[in-house]
């Protein structure tokens, strides 16, 4: 055998050797590797967050890896969202909440922001919505939000309570003011805690929530909910009408509940991910549990998904240039 001959059997020898140990170190890889950590960009206690602590606990059931939930609060779910964004593409880190007010609204208000929630995330699946329910006093003469304008249309004030300047309730308000062209001054407070209190004791006509935050008032007859802003009911409070149904042009998408990966993450992994969330979203406890804190069940796959989140986000830029909000 010649010299030649016996490196190119070598060379071959060793790129054979390569390609197996490749596979097996592959192979004992398989995704997922390690726990999944779930960044949730808003602080401990909020809708995103008990949301996010349901899907870890009925995730376990249909993964090998357990899911981790890791609150990364600041500058409005940007700060969380910007920490998935630098994070590796491997499908370990991920986004919850995808489609809140850091990704539909606020790209709209600011002229800057330190990613685009549109180009450097990848939708994975979308778990819920979460509408604004329009909602009075316990104690209110009003029935439905009809009633409401109505009553303003004679040139009575309607004041309202909203948690946060320019955020969803907010732009609700402002929506139907300018729909209705009856005024609505909106007050603003530190949180949707104090601006229930202020509601609740009557000291606003109306204010606003998502169902999960207004469900125990509901419930305790300190609120008494008069719409919702949403292009359908809401499955949590089927009772009650969106303002469409009520005459007032009025529909925004609430905060929207959704899976996202840094862009790069391998499709294998995004799939994956978009399929076992379907099973989480299709479990019995995990939907009663759902019902039980007013958060319906909403699911979309990555591809619906994405094609949803781009609707909405020109949904929002449509109308928050008509309503004038700047931040």
């Amino acid at each position: 055998m010649s010299r030649m001959r016996r490196v190119t059997l070598l060379l071959t020898g060793v790129s054979v050797a390569v390609l197996v140990f490749s596979g097996w170190g592959f192979s004992a890889e398989k995704y997922p590797a390690k726990p999944i950590q779930l960044i949730v960009p808003y602080a401990p206690g909020g809708s995103s967050d008990v949301l996010a602590r349901t899907v870890e606990k009925a995730w376990t059931k249909y993964s090998p890896q357990p899911m981790i939930v890791v609150n990364k609060a600041g500058a409005g779910g940007v700060l969380g969202t910007e920490y998935v964004v630098r994070s590796k593409p491997d499908g370990h880190t991920l986004l919850f909440a995808y489609g809140s007010g850091c990704d539909l609204v606020m790209p709209h208000l600011q002229q800057k922001m330190p990613y685009d929630p549109l180009k450097d995330v990848v939708p994975v699946a979308r778990i819920s919505i979460h509408s604004v329910v329009v909602s009075v006093s316990g104690k209110s003469q009003f029935n439905t939000m009809k009633d409401v304008i109505a009553w303003g249309a004679k040139g009575n004030k309607i004041t309202s309570a909203v948690s946060t300047a320019a955020g969803a309730v907010d732009i609700v308000m402002r929506a139907i003011a300018k729909r209705t062209g009856v005024p609505i001054t909106t007050v603003p407070f530190s949180g949707g805690a104090e601006a229930a209190t202020a509601l609740a004791g009557g000291h606003l006509v109306i204010g606003g929530g998502h169902p999960s935050e207004v469900l125990p008032h509901l419930k305790s007859g300190r609120f008494r909910p008069v719409g919702v802003a949403l292009d359908r009911r809401d499955g949590s409070l089927p009772n009650v009408p969106t303002l469409k149904e009520q005459g007032i042009d009025v529909a925004t998408w609430g905060s929207v509940k959704g899976v996202a990966v840094p862009k790069g993450t391998p499709p294998e992994v995004v799939e994956y991910l978009s399929a076992t969330l379907k099973k989480v979203c299709e479990d019995g406890e995990f939907k009663k549990t759902m019902a039980t804190i007013g958060q319906p069940v909403d699911y979309l796959d990555q591809k619906d998904f994405a094609a949803f989140m781009l609707k909405a986000s020109k949904d929002y830029a449509d109308l928050i240039k008509e309503l004038g909000i700047k931040l």
